[in-house]
Order: structure tokens, then C-alpha cells, then sequence
């Protein structure tokens, strides 16, 4: 047996890939995309809407394997502490190829706490994250609103992470797009309905695309589970988990007074961010439903999330509501990807990243284009 990213598979028949249809228009497809060019392989990208499909244009961009910490997830960690390295030459090879700045902000995040239950939570939170080698520093409240001074006077504590980042998600697909061009990366405006022989894809008109030697990968997150023609593939359970985000605007000099960097907080019991962008805006969110396919926008979660963000930082009143929206995270049961071979030959997938796609990005590239040349096989 084999160790394809973080999934075991069968050891099989070296496949010699001519091109790679990558089916998926988010974070992971595109990053795969561009990482596939990089190794010489011919690459087309079927989506609907490249750059703009799934979770990832809704998302908020943290790059935070530290405060994503969840307990019991000791192996989702260590892959979280993992990939977190590798985006330092990711921004800085993708800004070069693509001309852009992809806001990939190094400050670090502050978590807190508004009351004496929510700061034994963080405290039980931080020493299970120093269990797991993770480096967070315990902060008083004093020490909290030096570092953030427009923090709610109620904040009785928090958490420093020096090392968990953000980077700017439209940003980031926008230069993705940028550099698949620039790499020669084929994109089809369409939808995958079915794989079939050859393998193949079908297209939402019943056409084929496809020709013998090519290998299909996909990386549509929850949008996986509706491709036909996959019985028998080992497919991972991928479920929809909806998240509410908020887009707040001000001045980018209104926005760096208020918000200097990231800001987690439970604001009793529950979990919000605030992360600031460059432009001026801030990202808020984010719920946590388990509705199935349902995106529409709730007022009940756009107000609870507005609440919770101006009990942590109350000048926020100011600012402009912007965009209130709800995407689809790809969750597995365990909360692990799945990038390997599927048992379908020429069949890849890289899927179930949950609410680590933009962070696991980089890893999940470099992870494709190993399986499609074929490393250790």
C-alpha cells in the first residue's frame, strides 16, 4: 500500500497521463490547474463560472491551522500545521506569474473571549493546542486591547497566534485565474453531469470531452457527489455544511484603526471572526448549518452575526453592510480531504477540505500533481 496525500490506496499500474480535465472552478481545481502546468501536463478546467464556483469566492481566506483547532482532530492539525509552510512560496510564485497581489497578510490573529465561560473555554482550547505543538500565547484583557484597542471593554481574555494568516480569497482566484491562462489551461464554461469511459466527462448538452490517455480530476467539492457514472469509485461521503459570511466597507484607513488584524472570538459560546482586508472591507462570519443544499440567505443569521461582531468590537455599527451571502463547505465524517485515485482507472478526486480549502491549497496542488506523474508508483 501507498501514501497518496492522506489517504491510503491500492498500489496500481503506472498511468500515463496526456492531459488532465480538471473538473471544478474553486481554490482546489484551480490551484491543481496551475500546479499541473507548472509540471508540463496539458490541462482543461470545466466549471460553470471559473473563479466564482463553490465555497471558496464566499469564503473568508484564514490561513489558520492554530485556532481551527478542534478537539479530537489531532490528524486534521498536523495536516493543517503542515500545509501552512508551503504558502509563503505559493503567494510569492503566484503574485510573480500573475502581476497580482493576493493580500497574503502575515500579521497573525488574536482569538478572545467576552465572558469567564468563554475564557475557560480558550484556556482548555490553548492547552490542547500546545498538546498538539501548536505555538498560541495566553493574553489578559489589558494585553488584548493594546493589541486590538477597538475590542468591546467585556473581553476578559484571549489567545495570540503569531502564526495564523489570511489571504485575500477573491484576490487569490482572480490570480489563479490569471496564471491558468498565462499556463495555457483550456477552460470550458460548463457543467460535468456524468463520467463514462474512457475516461471521459459529459457536459450538460450530452457532448463528450475527453480522448484516451487523459486523466479526469475532481475537484468540485460538494458538487462531486452530483456527477453520474461514478458507482463503484470509492468516493468519499462528502456533506454540505452552509456558512452565512458578511462583507462590511470602510475606508482602508477607518478599517486598519478598527481592526489591525484577525479577530476570533466566542462571544458566549459561540465562534465569529472578523478579518480585515486591505481594501478596507471586513469579512465576517461565519454559521455552521447542517441544511443540505440550501444557500438562501437567513435574516435570523445575518442579524446573529452582526450581533455577535459588535458585542466584540462595537465601532463596527459604522460600517457599511456590503454583501451577506452563504456557501457549501465540503465536509468528509472526519473532516480529512480525500486527494488520491478513486478505483475508477484515470479517476482522481481532491475534495472534502471543509473549511480548510484556501489553507490546503498549496498542499492539495502539489499532492495532484504527484499522483498524475506518477511518484512512488
Amino acid at each position: 500500500m501507498e501514501r497518496t496525500g492522506y489517504t491510503t490506496v491500492p498500489r496500481r499500474l503506472r498511468i500515463v497521463v496526456n492531459r488532465v480535465i480538471v473538473v471544478g472552478g474553486g481554490v482546489i481545481g484551480l490551484s491543481c490547474a496551475w500546479s499541473l502546468t507548472q509540471t508540463g501536463h496539458a490541462v482543461t478546467l470545466v466549471a460553470p463560472s471559473p473563479g466564482r464556483d463553490g465555497a471558496s469566492w464566499v469564503a473568508a481566506g484564514m490561513l489558520a491551522p492554530v485556532t481551527e483547532v478542534q478537539f479530537g482532530e489531532a490528524a486534521l492539525t498536523s495536516l493543517l500545521l503542515e500545509g501552512l509552510p508551503l504558502w509563503s512560496s505559493f503567494a510569492a510564485d503566484l503574485e510573480a506569474v500573475s502581476g497580482r497581489d493576493i493580500g497574503f497578510d502575515q500579521t497573525g490573529t488574536l482569538a478572545v473571549a467576552l465572558d469567564p465561560s468563554d475564557r475557560a473555554v480558550l484556556g482548555d482550547l490553548l492547552t490542547y493546542q500546545h498538546s498538539l505543538g501548536c505555538q498560541a500565547v495566553r493574553l489578559a484583557a489589558s494585553a488584548c486591547r493594546t493589541a486590538v484597542p477597538s475590542l468591546s471593554p467585556a473581553v476578559c481574555g484571549g489567545i495570540e497566534v503569531a502564526g495564523d494568516y489570511q489571504v485575500d480569497n477573491r484576490a487569490l482566484l482572480g490570480a489563479l485565474m490569471t496564471a491558468c491562462r498565462g499556463g495555457g489551461v483550456e477552460f470550458v464554461a460548463d457543467t460535468v453531469v456524468a463520467v463514462a469511459a474512457g475516461p471521459t466527462v459529459v457536459l450538460s448538452d450530452g457532448s463528450v470531452l475527453g480522448t484516451p490517455g487523459d486523466a479526469i480530476l475532481l475537484a468540485a467539492g460538494v458538487g462531486v457527489g452530483c456527477i453520474g457514472g461514478l458507482d463503484g469509485a470509492g468516493l468519499p461521503e462528502v456533506r454540505p455544511v452552509k456558512g452565512h459570511i458578511l462583507r462590511l466597507g470602510a475606508s482602508p484607513s477607518v478599517r486598519a484603526s478598527l481592526l489591525p488584524r484577525t479577530v476570533r472570538a466566542l462571544v458566549h459560546g459561540r465562534s465569529i471572526y472578523l478579518v480585515p482586508r486591505q481594501d478596507g472591507s471586513v469579512v465576517v462570519g461565519a454559521t455552521m448549518e447542517e441544511m443540505g443544499t440550501d444557500t438562501t440567505v437567513r435574516a435570523g443569521a445575518v442579524h446573529q452575526l452582526l450581533d455577535d461582531a459588535r458585542t466584540v468590537i462595537p465601532a463596527i455599527d459604522e460600517l457599511t453592510l456590503l454583501e451577506a451571502q452563504a456557501g457549501l463547505r465540503p465536509a468528509t465524517p472526519d473532516h480529512m480531504p480525500c486527494i488520491r485515485w478513486t478505483d475508477v482507472p484515470g479517476v482522481a478526486v481532491a475534495t472534502g477540505h471543509f473549511r480548510n480549502g484556501i489553507l490546503l491549497a498549496p498542499y492539495t496542488a502539489q499532492a495532484v500533481a504527484a499522483l498524475m506523474d506518477d511518484a512512488g508508483l
